[in-house]
């Protein structure tokens, strides 16, 4: 059995809009690319020929991947979370203890990290420690420059 892929409505759509992006325009692309390619002959040293089935190997690999995760979702209705605890999907604004700068994050599934977004993984150092806890929960939290001590400040939708 596969591992349940747990997304967001918008990481789900988004997934899906890459999924008909590649199937469509992306397939077609390629294919074409192919068809030219073939028109210069000897394909034993046709590097045309030979970038674009490589390319058109990537993509189908990564349309299998995107049919895989999007049967396996477990898509999450950010409206029907409660506030009392920290699921993927909240939003939640932590205090970095050690510093006193407050940080507000997206909690999401793994394929929608986006750290320059503040979208973090449920999966992350950060991410996992505060799945299930609650409001004025302090944490040790091991993250790759060492132990940092956060305090969650709020969850929201």
């Amino acid at each position: 059995m596969s591992k349940k892929t747990v997304l967001t409505k918008e990481g789900f759509k988004n997934l899906e809009k890459e999924l008909e992006i590649l199937k469509t325009k992306k397939r077609k692309e390629i294919s074409k690319r192919i068809k030219e390619a073939l028109v210069f002959g000897d394909l034993s040293e046709n590097s045309e020929y030979d970038e674009a089935k490589n390319d058109q190997a990537i993509v189908e690999t990564r349309i299998l991947e995107l049919e895989a995760l999007l049967k396996n979702a477990e898509v999450v209705d950010e409206n029907e979370l409660s506030t009392e605890y920290v699921y993927v999907g909240c939003k939640v604004e932590i205090e970095d203890l050690d510093n006193k700068t407050k940080i507000e994050y997206k909690i999401v599934g793994s394929n929608e990290s986006d750290p320059a977004k503040m979208k973090i993984s449920d999966e992350s150092p950060i991410g996992a420690a505060l799945i299930n806890k609650k409001n004025n929960e302090i944490l040790k939290i091991n993250v790759p420059n060492g132990v940092k001590n956060y305090k969650i400040l709020r969850i929201f939708k």
